[in-house]
């Protein structure tokens, strides 16, 4: 069984967003030294909770402070950026760390469409972008890799390259929650990445159709795959459930539209009611979630691992802080991993 971490860099109620990227090195310096596979930061946009904005910035810090766990993004949003500009960024992360560096791309925008629309700039760019993402992803591999991609520009042979001698090349993922990536990445010979933490709907299917529809390519001879869930791992199942809570709390507020914030410190959750439709919502997201004891986290991630034929299994650490833990902690984030490599390694 191989494990891997999805970072979000969540914020809580009493972190600074330096508080929060200080727990996060902190976290993937444990992941480092306890054999994770590799360590994958999320793009999110206009989130209090979130403050994984820039995944090529933090995976260059994280990287340079760490010794062989593999880093990546859990994704690149390609529609909120050039291709060009993403392909140069994890060119020149490979080039730094050669052998460590993933490039996981989605199609989504990550954020709502105003901060979107501010991505992408004075350029207008708009849902053409999100037609054109088969494209843009084509041009990210060319472009990163050593015969670059022709420009047709009359009477010229115009070539683009994201660096100018590149002699290894990050490996590229496609990320979904949706059939759609599942037909791309089968149809283009790429690795593909289901995020079971976020949906966990039709994860069953969306593999079993990229499997069955794979065509081998220079990238990957033959498919492969792995799953995201999130995780909170304590001494004590209660503890766990605890510290959980307001991690799910905050997914119902987002799903059924409310305002967003930091996320709540336990104590905090505790007292927090949630209307009846919400406190479906956080208990669907409790029931496909990893949460317990060691022993009965690790059976849990087993049972999943066998469900879905994979051989590897990332975890997002959602757990949150008791009243009183340093802001530039995490403690029930490191702790999580730390139970579960004992448990499974």
């Amino acid at each position: 069984m191989r494990l891997s971490v999805l970072d979000l860099i969540p914020v809580r109620t009493d972190q600074s967003t330096a508080d929060a990227l200080a727990a996060t090195t902190h976290l993937a310096q444990t992941a480092d030294r306890l054999g994770y596979t590799r360590y994958w930061i999320a793009e999110h946009h206009n989130m209090p909770a979130v403050a994984a904005t820039s995944p090529p910035v933090v995976i260059a810090h994280l990287a340079a402070l760490t010794e062989q766990v593999r880093f990546g993004s859990g994704g690149v949003m390609l529609p909120n950026h050039a291709p060009l500009a993403v392909a140069e960024q994890f060119a020149l992360l490979e080039a730094a760390h050669p052998g460590r560096i993933d490039l996981g791309i989605g199609r989504a925008p990550g954020s709502d469409p105003v901060t979107s629309m501010a991505l992408r700039g004075a350029a207008g760019r708009d849902d053409r972008d999100i037609e054109a993402f088969p494209e843009y992803l084509d041009d990210v591999v060319a472009l990163m890799s050593a015969r670059g991609v022709r420009v047709p520009i009359p009477n010229q042979r115009y070539i683009l390259k994201a660096t100018p001698a590149a002699a290894t090349e990050p490996q590229l993922w496609l990320l979904g929650s949706s059939m759609y990536s599942a037909h791309l990445a089968a149809a283009k010979g790429l690795p593909y990445v289901f995020a079971h933490h976020f949906s966990g709907q039709g994860t069953a299917e969306a593999l079993e159709t990229y499997r069955s529809e794979f065509r081998p390519s220079d990238v990957a001879s033959e498919p492969v795959t792995f799953l995201t869930v999130n995780a909170v791992v304590a001494e004590t199942r209660e503890e766990a459930t605890a510290l959980a809570l307001p991690n799910l709390q905050m997914m119902a507020r987002l799903r059924t539209g409310q305002p967003l914030t930091a996320l709540d410190l336990v104590e905090d959750a505790a007292e927090q009611e949630l209307s009846p439709h919400a406190q479906r919502i956080a208990e669907a997201a409790f029931g496909r979630a990893v949460v317990g004891s060691p022993t009965e986290a690790a059976d849990q991630i087993r049972a999943l691992a066998d469900e879905f034929g994979v051989d590897e299994v990332m975890v997002n650490p959602v757990a949150s802080a008791h009243r009183g833990t340093d802001p530039a902690t995490a403690p029930a984030r490191d702790k999580t991993l730390e139970l579960l490599a004992k448990e499974l390694f």
